[in-house]
Order: C-alpha cells, then sequence, then structure tokens
C-alpha cells in the first residue's frame, strides 16, 4: 500500500452575516438540480455528446452545482437539545471538471467534487475548504491539458 503525503491548504474565511443569509448566498451561486432526475438523465445518455448537455444545464452561471448538503449541526443539536451549534457540509462541483481532473490523474476523483464546511462560531460564521488537496498531485503531472482544469478550478472558487 502506497502513501502519499500532501499539503493542504484550508481557505477559510469569517463573515459576520447570520449562518442563515451565508448558506443561502452559497446555495443561489450553485445549481441545484433535483439529483434523482440529475442521475437518470446522465444514466440514460448514449454517450457524451448527449451527456454534457445534461451536466451543463445543471450548473449555475459560475459553472458549479451541488451534489449534497449534510446538516452535521442536526445530529449535535439533538444531542444537545439546544439551537446551535449551526454546521452545515455541502459538496459542490462540475462533474465535467472532475472528468478532466481524473483523466489526468485519477487520484483526484477522491478531492472533486469539493466539500465546503459552513459553521457558525462566537467570532462569526466560518466558511471552509481545502483547496491544495485537489490539486497538489495535479499540478505535479506536467501535463499540458491539466492547465486548463486548474485555471478553470482556481476561478471557481
Amino acid at each position: 500500500m502506497a502513501v502519499t503525503n500532501i499539503k493542504i491548504e484550508l481557505f477559510s474565511a469569517i463573515s459576520s452575516k447570520p449562518f442563515d443569509a451565508v448558506v443561502a448566498a452559497i446555495k443561489a451561486s450553485v445549481g441545484q438540480p433535483d439529483m434523482a432526475e440529475f442521475a437518470k438523465a446522465i444514466r440514460s445518455a448514449p454517450s457524451f455528446v448527449e451527456l454534457e448537455p445534461a451536466v451543463s444545464a445543471a450548473l449555475s452561471s459560475i459553472g458549479l452545482m451541488l451534489f449534497m448538503e449534510l446538516d452535521h449541526g442536526a445530529i449535535l443539536r439533538r444531542e444537545s437539545g439546544h439551537d446551535t451549534p449551526k454546521i452545515v457540509r455541502l459538496v459542490i462541483g462540475n462533474p465535467l471538471i472532475m472528468k478532466e481532473m481524473v483523466k489526468h490523474v485519477p487520484d483526484a476523483g477522491s478531492y472533486a467534487p469539493v466539500t465546503v464546511l459552513i459553521d457558525e462560531r462566537a467570532d462569526g460564521v466560518h466558511l471552509s475548504y481545502d483547496w491544495r488537496s485537489m490539486t497538489t498531485k495535479m499540478s505535479k503531472t506536467n501535463t499540458p491539458d491539466l492547465y486548463w482544469v486548474l485555471v478553470k478550478l482556481r476561478s471557481a472558487k
């Protein structure tokens, strides 16, 4: 079994806006397809030519979509009986970018789509995701086509 060490760069921002407003703003900026219908469209596409429009229709104007929302805070709130903490994990990405990533570096599939964590703390609402975990290994491949993928990923954040 091979083990590769990578450097993770955690992007983190703190907002003074209310938790629900931060979550709503992020969700409003990404496509939110009905995932059952999306999966059906992907499975039924006979070729990539037919698949690409189905994916593109699910993307927002910034080229991203919401794959899943997990309410980590709900579990903690059940235990404590309180209204806090508020913690949501959003899985956001673009299947077409993921395709290009794994075409060049199959291990990159472990990092796409991206997890964005939004949590409410005493000093504000934190928004965090790790960036370098996706690109460190990819940038070492020196594949010319990979430059496009890295530029597209960086511009999407």
